[in-house]
């Protein structure tokens, strides 16, 4: 335990709720700390600590090297942090960008004004999840990685293209062809992108299922096969080998899932940091979108990944 704080458990997993002692802000909390914590419980609930959104980036840049963003969401401080803001319906669980292979290592949300009503943040351990499958799953994900092919529109491909290229070339001069150049950097047996006649352009992306974590190589199912399609077009998700995944297998996805979610009961002024490589997250269907205002922010921890 750091002075200015406590920690104990969250829900009924490896989850941590970290409480301040008296008024200390997020800049208590070490790096080497939160991420030792990360690597044991895979997900962070701060309390207490009442940051404003210029604190709250300023953890993110204290605990991640470099930040990535979703380009359909608005920047709300910098370039660090944007604005969660699709619709009020429920949300699968999914990882952030899993469907493509600009995955970060750690989502961090803060929640400025909770919802008095429902509307909380789920997270799913996909640790816990690998465990609970029936051994003949298991061995499906095992045997095949699973594909996501969609089209993405060229508003939203240029803003990623530019934010990669960090300033290396004007906006006005990106074309689909540095896109692709990108691509290939993932190897064209990950990653696959074609220009479409009207600008867009269409992807495919190949991944495991299950996978090591930022911070072992034990095996986690984290990935977005439940997950939603706000702002884009709905991918296709299937096997490499071009079969569906089956219903019975969706089904008890969504039954091991759903039996070791947990939610996040916003209050005000709440920071959670989860580990996005082990961890799903989601959200309950927004019952009071008036008050509710959640920032999210992107990073890495390992500049190698």
């Amino acid at each position: 335990m750091q002075q200015g704080f406590e920690s104990g458990r969250h829900g009924s997993g490896a989850g941590t709720l970290v409480t301040a002692r008296g008024d200390q802000p997020l800049s208590t909390l070490e790096r080497a700390w939160v991420l030792d914590e990360l690597a044991r419980s895979g997900y962070l609930l701060l309390r207490g600590f009442a940051p404003s959104i210029e604190q709250f980036s300023g953890l993110v840049q204290s605990v991640c090297t470099r930040t990535t963003l979703d380009p359909a969401r608005e920047y709300s401080e910098g370039k660090t942090v944007q604005k969660v803001d699709l619709g009020t319906d429920a949300v699968g669980l999914h990882v952030e960008h899993g469907t493509n292979p600009l995955t970060p290592d750690l989502t961090l949300f803060m929640c400025e004004s909770a919802a008095r009503v429902g509307s909380q943040t789920t997270v799913c351990d996909g640790y816990r999840v690998w465990e609970q499958f029936t051994e003949q799953t298991r061995k499906r994900f095992v045997d095949q990685d699973i594909v996501y092919s969609r089209n993405i529109s060229e508003e939203a491909w240029r803003a990623l293209t530019s934010s990669l290229l960090n300033g290396a070339k004007p906006d006005d001069e990106i074309t689909v062809d540095d896109l692709i150049a990108l691509a290939k950097l993932f190897g064209e047996d990950k990653l696959q992108i074609r220009a479409n006649d009207d600008g867009s352009i269409h992807y495919v992306y190949k991944v495991s299922a299950a996978h090591p974590t930022l911070f072992g190589d034990r095996l986690s199912f984290a990935n977005s096969i439940l997950g939603p399609s706000y702002h884009y077009e709905k991918p296709r998700i299937a096997f490499a080998n071009d079969e569906e995944i089956p219903q019975e297998v969706i089904a008890e996805i969504e039954k091991v899932t759903a039996d070791l979610t947990e939610d996040l009961d916003w209050q005000d002024g709440d920071v959670a940091i989860v580990d996005n490589t082990r961890v799903m997250h989601g959200r309950r269907a927004i019952q009071d979108a008036g008050r509710r205002k959640i920032y999210v922010a992107l990073g890495y921890v390992d500049d190698q990944r």
